[in-house]
């Protein structure tokens, strides 16, 4: 099915080794200077008394703040920016497809669009690397919090029988985060696709407000929630 194609848009030889790009690399490139771009442009001149623009980063930013703070507590400062960063690179990537162009059918002609933007989000090497990181940085803010022999003993917790159990919640918590992303977002793009073919000339708008923009922003926080929720465990020192 050509909505579950993962397209190579070039190859590069480094080593001798054929290195695959991916239209989920460039998609995530354009992501990624969409963000930087915009932040430079919304950061470039600041005032002492909000508006506009500023004023919603301003309280958008109050707010990661006060969540990091009751979450992770004194690591809010190196989490925070990092589940915010997070939120917003998964929300665009998300949502993306919404700027790529329709083909359109006129008075017997077809036009059809050089490209197509799908959402890299769809892609399971996309999803599990952000599931792997999530998971690295538990278990990095875990150590710290606890040191080696806090965390260990933690594996023991409530009792040693819970051991091994304790030992595999890591490998489901990662499976979990990796799976309910690319599930959800490639379920969405597959609909999408099968409306857009049956029906293309409105129905796609009104659905596409539903899985491109609400299912979107939904997935985006669902999965920041869950890294949050796990991490802000991780570094409590009063569970026990």
């Amino acid at each position: 099915m050509e909505a579950l194609e993962i397209k190579t848009i070039f190859t590069f030889t480094l080593f001798n080794i054929e290195i695959p790009i991916t239209e989920t690399v460039i998609i995530s490139w354009v992501v990624m200077l969409i963000l930087i771009i915009g932040s430079l442009v919304i950061t470039r001149k600041l005032n002492e008394v909000p508006t506009g623009p500023q004023a919603v980063l301003e309280t958008g930013i109050e707010f990661l703040n006060n969540f990091a703070e009751n979450q992770f507590g004194s690591f809010a400062k190196h989490l925070g920016p990092y589940m915010g960063s997070l939120f917003l690179f998964l929300l665009l990537a998300n949502i993306i497809p919404v700027l790529s162009p329709l083909p359109l059918k006129a008075f017997g002609r077809e036009l059809i669009p050089l490209f197509e933007i799908r959402p890299p989000t769809r892609d399971i090497n996309v999803t599990a690397a952000l599931a792997v990181i999530s998971i690295l940085l538990l278990l990095v803010c875990g150590f710290a919090a606890r040191g080696v022999k806090g965390w260990f003993k933690k594996l023991f917790y409530p009792v040693a029988f819970m051991f091994p159990f304790n030992i595999m919640e890591y490998g489901t918590r990662l499976i979990s985060l990796a799976l309910r992303l690319f599930g959800n977002m490639l379920g969405g793009y597959v609909l999408m696709s099968m409306i857009e073919g049956l029906f293309p000339v409105a129905l796609p708008i009104a659905f596409s407000l539903y899985f491109d923009f609400f299912d979107g922003m939904i997935q985006a926080a669902i999965f920041v929630f869950l890294t949050s929720l796990y991490i802000g465990e991780a570094v409590k020192l009063n569970e026990e």
